[in-house]
């Protein structure tokens, strides 16, 4: 594995300037979920352009590259990337910003992106000295937790025994690659709340009743259940992100609708919210003679990294970077990911990639100054790629 490694190496190394005008093409030319038509179309030329066999329009925007180096196997070791952008006005002022007013790659997947084409581009070179069989994944609608499903349901999971992913995390150094044990992400649900009262003049409140007032009395009681009915060693996270209802100042509103999501790491809790998140609010609008509409949406599940791939990664990055450049991660994040909607059909493993800024300050995810080090492409290509090798010739 050592002079392999040096190779995946040297060959990353050279194509290393490509990487980068990819990923800043791409990042200029952002396309919000659903609608990566020219993401797609650039990413089957790259694939083309190294002799893979490309299928587009999988998951409706999606790239399906695949490299089989062994025609005698049929099972297929898949990698995911995602692709698309946010609606966010990007403030970087780089050269190379989003030339697509209001989007913005502000969450790293163009990285990913160019990631997942510079191992198709390593492994490609290495020519016999690799044997495997590798699917590359090129996901739309990450952003919307839709694009996965899509992939699967187009036939991108077939025959394939596991999947490695990647996201970039702007807290871990650049080049620092971030390891998981178990959990790696929450599961995340969609909550709809109508809440339904009676209108009345805003000076006679005793004659009405309140929506709003009855709304806020719902958050409130949500948030405090949370806290002292939960098992803190369980945790929920319940954020009611949008609120509407009223018409007049001085008329009492008799319905307000609430719009939120709920973050959970455990499956019995997970499967358990959405009776407990009913029964606080029916008790609620209960006692002040209210009724109330819930629509509860199950979102994405969890992602639980493998054992075995989680150890194969570890060990790559360890052997490729050594321990400085190495990171356990201790804690899971409440954030999601669709990329477990494949881990329902094969086990799989995600990491993370350090892209944390060394000359001037990082910015979160999500955020219109977020700006990932681009010196981390090269990393995770050599990671990606070392472990695509390993596994099939360990």
């Amino acid at each position: 594995m050592e002079s392999m490694l040096t190779q995946i190496k040297d060959i990353a190394a050279k194509i290393a300037p490509s990487l980068i005008e990819i990923r800043r093409h791409i990042h200029a030319h952002p396309e919000l979920s659903g609608q990566e038509n020219q993401t797609a179309a650039y990413v089957s030329g790259v694939l083309s352009s190294c002799g893979l066999h490309v299928r587009e329009g999988v998951g409706k925007t999606g790239v399906l590259g695949e490299l089989k180096a062994n025609a005698n196997q049929n099972k297929w070791l898949a990698i995911r990337t995602d692709m698309d952008a946010l609606p966010i006005t990007e403030a970087t002022g780089l050269d190379f910003a989003s030339r697509s007013l209001g989007i913005m790659h502000a969450c790293g997947h163009d990285i990913h992106t160019t990631v997942g084409l510079g191992t198709a581009m390593v492994l490609s070179k290495l020519g016999s000295a690799f044997c495997g069989n590798i699917r590359f994944l090129f996901q739309p609608a990450e952003e919307i937790a839709r694009g996965a499903t899509w992939m699967i349901e187009d036939g991108a999971m077939e025959d394939v025994e596991a999947i490695l992913g990647v996201h970039v995390y702007p807290s871990i150094p650049a080049g620092v690659v971030g390891i998981r044990h178990g959990v790696l992400t929450a599961a995340a649900d969609d909550l709809e709340l109508t809440i339904i009262g009676e209108s009345g003049h805003g000076a006679r409140p005793h004659e009405a009743i309140d929506a709003i007032w009855i709304a806020s009395m719902v958050i409130t009681n949500l948030q405090q259940a949370i806290s002292r009915t939960h098992n803190p060693l369980r945790p929920v996270v319940l954020t009611v992100g949008k609120i509407s209802g009223g018409g007049a100042a001085n008329v009492i509103a008799d319905r307000v609708k609430l719009w939120g999501t709920v973050r959970s790491l455990h499956p019995e809790t997970h499967q358990n919210l959405p009776a407990w998140i009913e029964n606080i609010v029916a008790n609620v609008c209960n006692s002040y003679g209210a009724k109330y509409e819930m629509n509860y949406r199950r979102g994405v599940p969890s992602v639980e990294n493998d054992p075995g791939l989680t150890q194969l990664v570890e060990s790559v990055a360890l052997e490729a970077w050594g321990s400085d450049r190495l990171q356990i991660i201790s804690e899971p994040s409440l954030g999601a990911e669709d990329f477990s909607m494949y881990l329902q059909r094969a086990p799989g493993m995600m990491f993370r990639l350090g892209v944390g800024r060394k000359d001037r300050p990082s910015y979160p995810l999500h955020h219109p100054q977020f700006d990932a080090d681009e010196s981390a492409i090269l990393t995770c290509v050599v990671t990606m790629a070392s472990a695509v090798y390993k596994y099939w010739h360990s």
